[in-house]
C-alpha cells in the first residue's frame, strides 16, 4: 500500500483550503502573555492534541518540530527560544509550507517579539530528517506517526521514530500527541490510505504505541493526557461493535532503558504511612510518610507485590507532570 501519496495530497489540498475534517480534538491553545495566534492558524491546527507543555521548555534548546501545519506549534515553540533557527520545522508538501511562512509572517504583524527567522522551515521528510545527528533538545510531532504503518504492516513508522531518536541529543526529549485504539484496528481500516491520513485508521493500541518507542531507544516515557478523541460506529466502518479512540500526549526521552526495563509513568504514585519518617524500598525510592511520590509503573507494580499494610499504590491517572522517583 502506498499510502505517501495520499497523505501528501490530503494536506497539500488542507493548505490551500482548511479542512475542518482534520481537526483532531478542538482545544484553546495554553494562554502566553504576549502570544496573538493568528485565526487562520487556528483553522488549520490539524493535530490531535499539544506538544507544546510548559515543563519542556528550557533556556537554550534547539527544537524540532515535523509536520509543520498551519504553523501554530512552531510559533509556541518559538515563543520560548526567540532566537533565527532556533525551531526546526520540517514538511515534505510544498504548499504546506509556504502557508506556514504566511501564517508566520502574519503572525509577526500582531507579535512585536517574533520575528519569522525564528523558525527555519525545511523541505523533508520525517522517513530522513534533514537535520544533523544528536544536535536537537526537544523534537516534536502532533498526530503524524499514526499516519505511518508499523514493520509488520510493511511499513515505516519504526524508522521515524529512529530518525527522531538519532537528531537529539541525550537525555533530549520527544514530544507525541497521536490517537490510539483500545484494540488492533481491522485490516480493512488499516489499509484505507483516506481514512490513514485523516488520523483514524493508523491507531496503533496503547501498548503497541509505548512498545514501539522503547524499541527506538527511548527509556523513560510519560504520559501526560489520555482521553477520549473519536468514535467509529460499527455500521459506518464495518464493524462488530463501536469503537471509541483515544487521544494521548507523552513525553519519551533518549536515555537508556534499564535493566529491569522501561520506566513508564502513567499516574500512578505511592503513599507510606508507617511509624518511620520514611520508607527506602532499597532500589533507589525513598517516600516520606503521608506523602504521595510519583512512581512509574514498573515501580508500582513491585512496591505493590510487597503486600504491605503501610504502603498504598494508586493506579493510573493519565496525567504525569513530572517529579517523583527515578
Amino acid at each position: 500500500m502506498n499510502y505517501h501519496s495520499t497523505v501528501q495530497e490530503v494536506y497539500r489540498q488542507a493548505a490551500r483550503q482548511p479542512a475542518r475534517s482534520l481537526c483532531c480534538v478542538p482545544q484553546k491553545p495554553m494562554f502566553l502573555p504576549g502570544l496573538h495566534i493568528p485565526s487562520i492558524m487556528h483553522e488549520m491546527n490539524y493535530g490531535c492534541g499539544s506538544t507544546v507543555h510548559l515543563q519542556d521548555m528550557t533556556d537554550g534548546q534547539r527544537v524540532l518540530y515535523v509536520g509543520v501545519g498551519g504553523g501554530l506549534e512552531a510559533l509556541q515553540l518559538a515563543y520560548f527560544t526567540r532566537r533565527p533557527g532556533e525551531v526546526i520545522a520540517v514538511d515534505p508538501v510544498q504548499e504546506m509550507r509556504e502557508a506556514a511562512k504566511r501564517n508566520l509572517q502574519e503572525a509577526a504583524k500582531t507579535n512585536d517579539w517574533f520575528d519569522p527567522s525564528f523558525v527555519d522551515i525545511r523541505d523533508g521528510d520525517a522517513l530522513e530528517l534533514p537535520v544533523e545527528d544528536e544536535t536537537i533538545d526537544l523534537a516534536a510531532q502532533n498526530c503524524l506517526f499514526n499516519i505511518f504503518t508499523t514493520q509488520e504492516d510493511g511499513g515505516d513508522l519504526e524508522r521515524a521514530l529512529s530518525e527522531m531518536h538519532r537528531v537529539l541529543r541525550p537525555s533530549g526529549r520527544l514530544s507525541m500527541s497521536d490517537p490510539i485504539t483500545p484494540r488492533p484496528m481491522p485490516k480493512h481500516l488499516r489499509n484505507d490510505p483516506n481514512l490513514r491520513a485523516q488520523c483514524i485508521s493508523g491507531c496503533l493500541t496503547y501498548d503497541r504505541y509505548i512498545g514501539t518507542m522503547v524499541e527506538a531507544g527511548f527509556g523513560s516515557i510519560e504520559v501526560r493526557s489520555r482521553r477520549p478523541y473519536r468514535m467509529l460506529d460499527r455500521l459506518r466502518y464495518e464493524l462488530d461493535e463501536d469503537l471509541l479512540l483515544e487521544s494521548v500526549e507523552v513525553c519519551a526521552y533518549k536515555v537508556a532503558t534499564p535493566s529491569d526495563g522501561p520506566c513508564v509513568f502513567t499516574g500512578r504514585t505511592v503513599i507510606y504511612t508507617g511509624p518511620d519518617e520514611s520508607f527506602d524500598d532499597d532500589r533507589g525510592h525513598v517516600m516520606p510518610r503521608d506523602i504521595p511520590l510519583g512512581v512509574c509503573d514498573k515501580t508500582a507494580e513491585a512496591l505493590a507485590a510487597l503486600g504491605r499494610d503501610d504502603l498504598t499504590v494508586t493506579e493510573s491517572t493519565w496525567h504525569y507532570a513530572g517529579g517523583g522517583c527515578c
